[in-house]
């Protein structure tokens, strides 16, 4: 495997510099750090973007056979990260949701599944101890966001990490995963993390922490999550995370997709749609392009107080490209600050295919208003990318690790935190 600078990438391939730089800014290709001023990247990484073979790697919705190991998820969501253990082979005893649009969505998708609409508070979970192989749980992740306030455990919501744990102490499964964003790592200079790690070792787990890209696991979406993997300090088995692929999936390859499937017009392009003025200045971004690729008298005029504030500001009047995988999805593709709209057509994505870039199947459907399925499907892990961690979990609980995974040694660690408790 052969790794270069971006001066040796630029003089082996001839490729721009700045052209390398603009590949890993948008998150088309890995780097790991070499000096402080300097990264590495894989060469046939950089071949394959540069001969543009990626579209030999379709979209596809991923699934694997049925095995006896068992989950409980809180904070369930629309299902993705559910959806992407049941492919992966778990099978779910219990999901605990508050939101009544979601539960709907859930119970309608799979009436099978053992749903509770409830306070995660309220839930007493001693009936499943020591019957369960994994207890995960995404616990509300707005106290921790960089677009949030960022409060933490001051935030009600950032308590609910408590809940996660209480759980945890109370079935005693043999893995406890939480998920978050990538601002929980940072958040109050680390010690919120470190807080949790504490807390989930005091239960007697052994933890490790990795951030996985979603566009390097068969998402379509530039989207990472932190995940806080918890193994029982009574098993002898090593923690293991997917392993990122050497590919992404674009947008055109994903559409192409859906265009395929049998999908009713109205269901196909129902979703949010412009006022005459707002569609009249995105219908001139180009795609991949932003406010800034405007006229500079309609960047004030519709950047207003926002065009002298100091930042990027990229998510302003954005339209995606076709030839890339899709920038985090937010829960509205029509906000101004994130905006998300089609790479040709001039209107937000539909709530169809936001599901399909979150990898979720056709045949999964949305209960709630518009703005409510938005939501929905913004918040949710991507399919895909829980069906990657879910194979990771089976073969960490069968003792057998194969090249698809990444044992947690060999990954790069997370930034080291002190904290005297």
């Amino acid at each position: 495997m052969e790794m270069v600078t971006l001066k040796q990438a630029s003089d082996k391939l001839g490729v721009d510099i700045d052209l390398l730089r603009q590949w890993e800014k948008k998150g088309l290709v890995k780097s790991v750090p070499f000096s402080q001023a300097d990264r590495l990247f894989k060469v046939s990484e950089l071949q394959t973007l540069q001969n543009g073979k990626k579209d030999k790697h379709k979209f596809h919705i991923l699934k694997s056979r049925k095995t006896s190991y068992t989950a409980i998820e809180l904070f369930a969501g629309c299902g993705g990260l559910a959806l992407g253990f049941e492919n992966a082979g778990f099978n779910s005893q219990l999901l605990v949701e508050i939101d009544k649009d979601a539960v709907q969505t859930l119970i309608k998708n799979r009436p099978k599944w053992n749903v509770r609409h409830d306070d995660v508070r309220d839930v007493d979970f001693s009936e499943f101890e020591n019957h369960i192989d994994i207890v995960s749980g995404g616990f509300p992740c707005q106290a921790f966001s960089y677009a949030g306030k960022g409060l933490g455990f001051g935030d009600t919501r950032g308590t609910l990490f408590f809940e996660f744990l209480r759980c945890v102490r109370q079935v005693r499964p043999k893995i406890a995963l939480g998920e978050n964003v990538r601002g929980l790592l940072k958040h109050d200079n680390g010690r919120t993390l470190a807080t949790m790690i504490h807390e989930l070792e005091n239960e007697g787990y052994t933890v490790k922490v990795q951030l996985l890209k979603a566009q390097f696991l068969d998402v379509p979406q530039k989207r990472e999550r932190l995940i806080i993997l918890g193994i029982r300090n009574d098993l002898d088995v090593e923690h293991l995370f997917p392993k990122p692929k050497d590919y992404t999936i674009s947008l055109r390859e994903t559409f192409d997709y859906l265009d395929n499937c049998e999908i009713e017009l109205s269901d196909r392009y129902e979703g949010y749609q412009y006022s005459e003025a707002k569609y009249k200045v995105m219908d001139i971004v180009p795609a991949g392009g932003c406010w800034r690729d405007l006229p500079i008298d309609i960047q004030k005029q519709y950047m207003k107080g926002s065009f002298h504030l100091s930042g990027g500001k990229t998510g302003m009047a954005r339209r995606l490209s076709l030839d890339e995988p899709s920038l985090t999805l937010t829960c509205n593709p029509a906000q101004k600050q994130t905006e998300r709209c089609h790479p040709i057509e001039t209107r937000p994505l539909s709530v169809r295919e936001y599901a399909i870039i979150q990898t979720f199947p056709n045949d999964w459907e949305f209960v709630g208003s518009l703005s409510s399925r938005y939501k929905q499907i913004g918040n949710a892990v991507p399919v895909n990318l829980g069906y990657h961690i879910g194979r990771a979990l089976i073969a960490l609980l069968s003792g057998k690790n194969t090249t698809e995974f990444i044992k947690a040694e060999s990954i790069s660690p997370v930034p080291q935190m002190s904290l005297t408790f």
